[in-house]
């Protein structure tokens, strides 16, 4: 079992940047497929960008793609999105997920550990 937990929203004006991280706990973090997912004021919950456990395979939503950069450093156990050039659409609690697939996909249903999300508000 693996548990996260997210740190790193806040407040930052249009055009800035936040990097925000994903601390997982459990002794097979390695082997787990990691993603960000965000839910925006009213909507859905939607994918953002995923990482396999051996960090080579990457996917991103079209909507951040080029401003968004996930990587993972697994001897820390930890996940990180860098998110640049950010605008006020991107303001939505951001949520990491872990998931056993073997590439990383962008249905929720392929997660099964969540953590109970970060407040990214981008000002414009």
């Amino acid at each position: 079992q693996v548990q996260v937990v997210e740190s790193g929203g806040g407040l930052v004006q249009a055009g800035g940047s936040l990097r925000l991280s994903c601390a997982a706990s459990g002794r097979t973090f390695g082997a787990y497929t990691m993603a960000w997912f965000r839910r925006a004021p009213g909507k859905e919950r939607e994918f953002v960008s995923a990482i396999a456990w051996s960090g080579g395979n990457t996917k991103y939503a079209a909507s951040v793609k080029g401003r968004c950069t996930i990587s993972r450093d697994t001897a820390k156990n930890t996940v990180f999105l860098q998110m640049n050039s950010l605008k006020p659409e991107d303001t939505a609690v951001y949520y990491c997920a872990a998931g056993r697939g073997l590439v990383p996909g962008s249905a929720e249903n392929e997660y099964d550990y969540w953590g109970q999300g970060t407040q990214v508000t981008v000002s414009s």
